[in-house]
């Protein structure tokens, strides 16, 4: 417990000099209970503490870099396991949140009192954006209130993400105009790069359309801060794709 509390904050494998220049007692991580785990042989739970000013303010990507960090290759230790993480609420207050709440969403769409009804279009990968775009009108006239990308329609050769945002908005706007209500479509602005993720979604918002998404997992901490940021400056809805998510939380 201690090694893990040192290794990921203060520690490292011997004395330096630099130590006497700043406050170790102040910025160390503490280990401050073990307990064994039930009916397991040489496992342990331990309950380690860190100060919050080893922590940069409204960014998951270094708190989670001091807390899942290279700590989990450290050598002294047979195995690691993140089970529970808990954040102090005053640093919490540091991050954003989501652009938008469900109400917000409701108010764009005008549709109160009723679960709102979507679907997502198959088969997710190999269609033009011609035949996309025509998916998603017959869905959106035919009563849903959105249809959406997958998490892995992107830009592949057999439909640019252009060219997809054109067409899914026609149908949109099309089925918004014979339905009399409004609809959305989730365009999937997830890019190789923030730059690019960043143009897609100024796309999307002058085209009009209400939500952009996002795969958060595999674009990166980053990216998905910068682009709730972008959403809740520019007015767009921003929906979450939880992508990559077993891997981190499934495996025992």
């Amino acid at each position: 417990g201690a090694a893990v509390a040192a290794e990921s904050s203060t520690g490292t494998w011997t004395t330096v000099w630099t130590d006497g220049l700043t406050s170790l007692d102040r910025y160390k991580g503490r280990c401050y209970h073990i307990e064994p785990v039930a009916g397991e042989e040489n496992q342990y739970i331990c309950y380690v503490a860190y100060p919050l000013d080893l922590f940069e303010e409204g960014s998951v990507t270094n708190m989670f870099t001091s807390i899942v960090g290279n700590v989990f290759g450290f050598k002294a230790l047979r195995a690691l396991r993140l089970e529970d993480l808990r954040i102090p609420v005053a640093y919490v207050k540091t991050f954003q949140g989501p652009p938008h709440g469900i109400q917000v969403e409701r108010d764009k769409l005008n549709k109160y009192g009723r679960p709102l009804l979507g679907c997502t279009i198959k088969p997710k990968l190999g269609l033009s954006a011609k035949n996309y775009g025509r998916a998603v009108y017959e869905c959106l006239r035919g009563g849903l209130d959105f249809t959406k990308d997958d998490e892995n329609v992107n830009s592949q050769p057999f439909m640019r993400w252009r060219d997809r945002f054109l067409f899914c908005a026609e149908a949109l706007y099309k089925a918004q105009a014979e339905t009399g209500e409004i609809k959305g479509h989730y365009l999937n602005a997830t890019a190789g790069t923030c730059e690019e993720m960043i143009k897609r979604a100024v796309f999307a918002r002058e085209l009009g359309v209400p939500i952009v998404m996002h795969d958060y997992l595999t674009g990166g901490f980053t990216a998905n801060t910068s682009l709730a940021h972008y959403c809740r400056d520019n007015g767009l809805l921003l929906h979450i794709h939880r992508a990559m998510h077993a891997v981190i939380d499934r495996q025992k």
